[in-house]
């Protein structure tokens, strides 16, 4: 220690003390503001949508095809084909998506970036990314990282036989970890399964949004619950599990069997001896992870996840195997050599033995985990398994099919679809809407609004319930489609259904009557309305409107996928379904991420809608003007008077007094003083209280709605 400075010199880069650690309950804005452009590289005007339309598809397939069989010493592939590792990159990159939030999923390359990099599930993908960095470097800014571990696992599967049900490029990568995803509470790595379930014997109560079942795997524990075997329990695990990432029962099965009947698992050593994780990694591993002493040159001798063995007589082909090996033999639990759980199988002939990774002349066991024991046991798994025998050509649509959503779900619309492999059909989980018609007069459909006499609360809450839907995570949801109209949003709570009704009646009358599509009503209703709140405010604004929504049918929606995206709660209008542990100002922010706002916009949005009366229900919470239904900065102005007390009153109830008299001014709820007490917040709500901001509230306000509204037009992007 004697030679070192005790000065620090330059930017305290540690990650000491926090101000997380010091206020732990204070909100955290940072989920709104990541991803920032001064964390990426790429020119400003830099448009990767536009870049990888620019590349050569097929050059890129070819040395795809290419790297699949050209074994490289330092990382040497399973019988001289990287197939399975590749499958298992995209498939982990993929697999993280959940349906509930939308977030996860492999569209934004985040798999080079901690957590995912060091997870134990995903020891050894480090070595797969790296085998296509030669391609990566190649084609440049022309293919994203994102879509080439995706091309990666769909070109492994051509490779061994299985031609794709299409393709899609597209996916932009991200250049930090996300900070709005939820990985859970656990604090080390595979923790029992029962800290993420109010009752581990009841998959359906595993803690929302997960979907993994322990801290670092993708889906569940191979070796079984908690690795305990018990293949009937495990596929409750399964099957849960996989819907919440929107996969139903035969998909399922497909996926399973499919994933299995090519590739291994690697267990041939002590899994104690793998060295640190990339994270984790000294600087000379360059960030290497996982290193095994015992490798030896020998892709035989890898471990990753302890479990050791092909699952089918020839695992670099694509065929029925899987099946032939699961349902022809009778399992029993044995250990691998690193001492997991694995099923093998009894008194098996010798040529359905796979031979070994690097060794022809050697045989081995074939091995199943739990979850593949779950496919036979479980019935309703077994009979989908026992449909796939009896039709090979179905069982290979079927999985083709799956693993096009499985690594297509959360790119969004098919009107973000790019590349030369993009599949005709519409698919009802792609939220397919029709076209929307542009051949009518705007000015035409605002004077039937006008005459229809409803009121600005109305009108612009109809509009905002229909758009705030939108996830940017998986890009689901908004106006486009008017399925507001339809089941099941037409009967969520937080929409008001029976007030809906009403609006949507009149709106149906003006579509019929103009040729405007019901959609485009909604979201030029709301315009209207906010164009009328600032004329009575003093200012003559005019809100962008961009036609051609169309309106989607009941026979278009999938209902059931739609349910997660109900707002249980929506701080904007002042309202939560229910009392939740979590806090309100804390569901504020969640919306507002997941429908792209930043901080600014999140302010200057949720001030506008209070003055503009659009609480859930008419409450006054909140409203902190006597110009109500007038489009001003008064929210702002008031909250940051200080000639005004705040009093608890109740839970998440409060008065606003005046501090000369105690007069009660007005009520509020925790959202509307969290822009008050927090100091980030604060400062945003000061700037639109200024005496010489009140125009630029009005126009930050038509700016951030404008966003909301056009947030799902892809079709016109």
């Amino acid at each position: 220690m004697s030679g070192k400075c005790p000065v620090m010199h330059g930017g305290n880069t540690s990650t000491g003390t926090s101000n997380k650690d010091w206020w732990p309950e204070g909100i955290n804005l940072d989920i709104l503001h990541q991803q920032d452009r001064k964390s990426n590289p790429m020119d400003v005007d830099f448009d990767y949508r536009e870049e990888v339309r620019k590349l050569d598809f097929d050059a890129l397939k070819q040395d795809v095809h290419a790297l699949m069989t050209d074994s490289q010493s330092w990382w040497p592939a399973d019988w001289g084909h990287y197939g399975g590792l590749m499958i298992r990159m995209a498939w982990h990159s993929a697999g993280t998506y959940r349906l509930a939030d939308g977030r996860g999923g492999g569209g934004t390359g985040s798999q080079r970036f901690a957590p995912l990099n060091s997870w134990p599930d995903n020891v050894s993908l480090d070595k797969a990314r790296r085998l296509l960095w030669p391609i990566k470097k190649k084609y440049g800014n022309k293919i994203s990282w994102a879509d080439l571990m995706i091309l990666a696992g769909t070109v492994a599967y051509e490779s061994m036989g299985l031609p794709a049900y299409g393709f899609s490029f597209g996916r932009e990568d991200i250049w930090e970890p996300e900070k709005d995803i939820y990985w859970g509470d656990e604090k080390e790595w595979l923790a029992p399964s029962d800290e993420r379930y109010a009752d581990v014997e009841k998959p359906e109560t595993m803690e929302n949004p997960l979907a993994a079942v322990q801290m670092g795997l993708i889906y569940v524990n191979p070796e079984g619950v908690n690795g305990v075997p018990d293949p009937l329990k495990t596929g409750q695990q399964v099957r849960e599990t996989f819907a919440r990432m929107a996969m139903n029962d035969e998909e399922t099965a497909a996926l399973t069997a499919g994933g299995h009947t090519v590739g291994k698992c690697h267990g041939n050593g002590d899994a104690a001896a793998l060295a640190a994780e990339p994270e984790a990694s000294d600087v000379e591993n360059q960030g290497f992870g996982w290193g095994n002493p015992t490798m030896g040159g020998k892709a035989s001798n890898a471990v990753t996840s302890g479990i050791e063995g092909a699952w089918t007589t020839n695992p670099t082909q694509f065929d029925m195997g899987y099946f032939d090996l699961l349902f022809g033999y009778e399992w029993e639990l044995r250990k691998s050599p690193a001492g997991a759980h694995q099923w093998e199988p009894v008194n098996i002939k010798e040529e359905d033995k796979p031979v070994d990774a690097s060794d022809p002349s050697i045989r081995h066991n074939p091995i199943m985990t739990d979850a593949d024991m779950a496919m036979k046991m479980d019935p309703t798994y077994r009979a989908i398994c026992e449909k796939f025998m009896a039709d090979p050509e179905y069982f290979k649509q079927t999985f083709a099919k799956a693993w096009f959503k499985l690594t297509h779900r959360d790119l969004g619309p098919k009107a973000r679809y790019i590349g030369p492999e993009v599949p005709a059909e519409d698919l009802i989980w792609q939220d397919p809407i029709p076209a929307g018609s542009t051949d009518y007069s705007e000015e035409v459909v605002k004077q039937k609004i006008a005459e229809a006499g409803l009121s600005i609360s109305d009108m612009v809450s109809t509009a905002w319930d229909s758009a705030r839907t939108y996830r940017g995570s998986d890009m689901r949801g908004g106006a486009n489609g008017a399925r507001i109209r339809l089941a099941p949003q037409k009967d969520w709570e937080g929409n008001e259904p029976a007030r809906l009704a009403s609006v949507l009646a009149v709106y149906e009358k003006i579509s019929a009557d103009t040729g405007a599509s019901l959609a485009d009503v909604i979201v030029l209703a709301g315009s209207f309305a906010i164009e009328k709140a600032a004329k009575a405010a003093g200012y003559d604004v005019r809100v962008p409107f961009l036609k051609g929504r169309g309106d989607a049918s009941a026979e278009m929606t999938d209902g059931e996928s739609f349910e997660p995206l109900e707002p249980l709660a929506d701080g904007f209008r002042n309202w939560q379904k229910k009392e939740y542990v979590v806090k309100p100002e804390e569901l504020l922010l969640d919306r507002a991420q997941l429908m792209g706002l930043t901080g600014p916009e999140m302010v200057v949005l949720l001030g506008g809608m209070r003055v503009l009366g659009t609480n859930y229900g008419g409450t006054k919470h909140g409203v902190f003007t006597d110009r109500e239904g007038q489009l001003t900065n008064d929210f702002f102005v008031n909250l940051t008077d200080m000639g005004n007390s705040w009093k608890p009153v109740g839970k998440n109830a409060y008065e606003i007094r005046d501090r000369q008299t105690d007069a009660v001014k007005w009520t509020a709820t925790r959202v509307d003083l969290v822009f008050g007490s927090n100091s980030l917040l604060r400062s945003y709500a000061e700037v639109y209280a200024q005496d010489d901001n009140d125009e630029k509230f009005v126009k930050d306000f038509v700016a951030a709605w404008t966003k909301v509204m056009n947030a799902d037009r892809f079709d016109v992007a």
